[in-house]
């Protein structure tokens, strides 16, 4: 069912999904006092079913799930159509994250999580839609070209050696951010600033985890690590 918003605000559609009636009936409430619209599922069937008759800006999904996980609903809203997924995850285990990533989520909370940072990561989900949505606009955003690796922001496709590559929307912000200044080292805090639009924020494991995520799709060593500082994009890919 969908949770009427404040009018005064544009309403953007958030689909959550989470079979623990006390969370699903918290974040809705405070989802829609933020504004939004919200439907509510509360296992992986009915959110899939929901998602098609009236497809989400953006989904809160929890992994543990009735019916089939929160991995299989990601993949399942993926295939419908790309869509930005925050992961809700009882577990604070770095092959469970992974695995969310890898099937299309976005981001990912550990529970239990501060309201607020829920709010705050949807917001910043949908801003880096409607960045991406300007740049196929038109805006400018010519293609970046390293080695063997092609990358173009406006159309948001990927190229190694070739063949193209699917990420998610936050692996292709943290690739262009990194690829905007090759061979430089890049801190966490900055990331987080740039991609996650959480400037001052602490998530060093949720950068670690995506670049970990990232590797896997475009070749572990284009990606460097400098312990205790951040990351670069080798300069080696560049041709």
């Amino acid at each position: 069912m969908a949770t009427p918003g404040p009018a005064s605000r544009a309403r953007r559609l958030v689909l959550v999904v989470e079979d623990d009636p006390a969370i699903n009936q918290a974040v809705t409430d405070r989802l829609a006092a933020e504004g939004y619209e919200v439907l509510r599922a509360f296992d992986g069937p009915s959110a899939v079913e929901l998602a098609l008759s009236r497809p989400p800006e953006v989904v809160v999904l929890d992994v543990m799930l009735p019916g089939y996980d929160g991995h299989e609903v990601c993949r399942r809203l993926q295939a419908q159509r790309p869509v930005p997924v925050l992961m809700l995850t009882a577990r604070d285990d770095e092959a469970d994250v992974l695995v969310g990533l890898g099937v299309g989520a976005d981001d990912y909370l550990t529970k239990p999580f501060r309201m607020r940072e829920l709010v705050a990561r949807v917001a910043a989900l949908l801003r880096r839609v409607e960045r991406a949505a300007e740049l196929v606009r038109g805006q400018d955003g010519a293609a970046l070209l390293l080695g063997d690796l092609h990358v173009e922001p406006a159309t948001r496709r990927v190229v190694v050696a070739g063949a193209e590559v699917h990420l998610t929307p936050t692996e292709f912000d943290l690739l262009v951010c990194l690829a905007e200044e090759p061979g430089r080292v890049l801190s966490r805090d900055q990331l987080l600033a740039r991609v996650w639009d959480w400037p001052g924020a602490s998530g060093t494991r949720t950068v670690d985890s995506h670049v970990k995520a990232l590797r896997a799709k475009i070749g572990v060593h284009r990606i460097r690590t400098v312990h205790g500082v951040g990351y670069a994009l080798e300069r080696g890919t560049l041709s």
